[in-house]
Order: structure tokens, then C-alpha cells, then sequence
């Protein structure tokens, strides 16, 4: 069952995407709530699985990490059995960020990260070619990102 969101839900969706660390008694004030019934609010939107975690977003560069790549991966045959395959391989693979099943000319378009080019080349060679349902990766260094935003509007 999907849960019907209220004005107020959606204020506290919009603040917890921009400051998750935000107290509880904050959020109250915001939102024009008591803290009781805010956390009742807010527990209700982690138990509907709207609100999926709370994390730190970190400097790349100032964890030693200094190459971003995109990624498109076509598969040797477009079929139930190659894609688990590979979503398995990949899950095991910490420097591929994010992974998308798409449509199009590839099957798949992931964001890896890696120290430095050569860190990057011995990730490809040593992991990513040794994935037997892979057929093709085409990638594509990042050079700047002007936008990453984990915010998303809601409609």
C-alpha cells in the first residue's frame, strides 16, 4: 500500500534531504509540530520505506579519491541469467558507486571511483574484463561536475 503524503510530510522530506543530521526538536520547529509527533512522522516515513537511510556525503578528493568514470556495459546476450550474472559480479566490486539497468545502445551505465588513472586501469583489467557476460564498456571520464544533487523534487 502506498502512503498518501501530507503537506506536512513533504516539509519533512525537504529538510531531512538538505540536513539529515537535523535534531528532531529542529525539525518540530520547522515543521510547526510538537518533537512527539514529528518523530512519529518521520518513523513512519523510514517504516514505508520512503526515507531509505541517512548518510555523510564525502569530498572525494579529500579521501584520495581523484578519477570518476561513467561506464556503459553491454552484455554478451540481453537475458535473465546474464544480467543476474553480472549484478552479482558487480555488487562485489566497492569502486562501482552506482549501477543502472537502461535502455538503448547499452545494458547497463555505472559510476566507479578510483584513486588515480592507474588505480582506475587496474580496476578494469583486473575486475571489470574478468565479468564473463560482458561484451563491451565504453568509458567516460568525469573531468568537473558542476551539479550532484541527492535531493530530488517532490511532485
Amino acid at each position: 500500500m502506498k502512503l498518501k503524503l501530507d503537506q506536512i510530510d513533504r516539509k519533512i522530506l525537504e529538510i531531512l534531504q538538505t540536513n539529515s543530521n537535523i535534531t528532531n526538536a529542529q525539525l518540530s520547529i520547522e515543521i510547526g509540530l510538537s518533537p512527539a509527533p514529528t518523530l512519529e512522522r518521520v518513523k513512519k516515513l523510514e517504516n514505508a520505506g520512503i526515507i531509505k537511510s541517512y548518510h555523510a556525503v564525502l569530498d572525494m578528493a579529500s579521501v584520495g579519491l581523484g578519477v570518476s568514470t561513467f561506464v556503459t556495459v553491454s552484455l554478451k546476450g540481453h537475458n535473465k541469467e546474464n544480467i543476474a550474472k553480472f549484478m552479482d559480479a558487480i555488487k562485489g566490486i566497492e569502486e562501482v558507486v552506482e549501477c543502472h539497468h537502461v535502455t538503448g545502445q547499452a545494458d547497463f551505465i555505472l559510476k566507479i571511483v578510483a584513486a588515480d588513472i592507474p588505480a582506475y586501469q587496474n580496476l578494469m583489467l583486473e575486475k571489470m574484463t574478468t565479468i564473463e557476460v560482458v561484451d563491451n564498456m565504453q568509458s567516460t571520464i568525469i573531468l568537473s561536475t558542476f551539479k550532484d544533487s541527492k535531493v530530488i523534487p517532490l511532485p
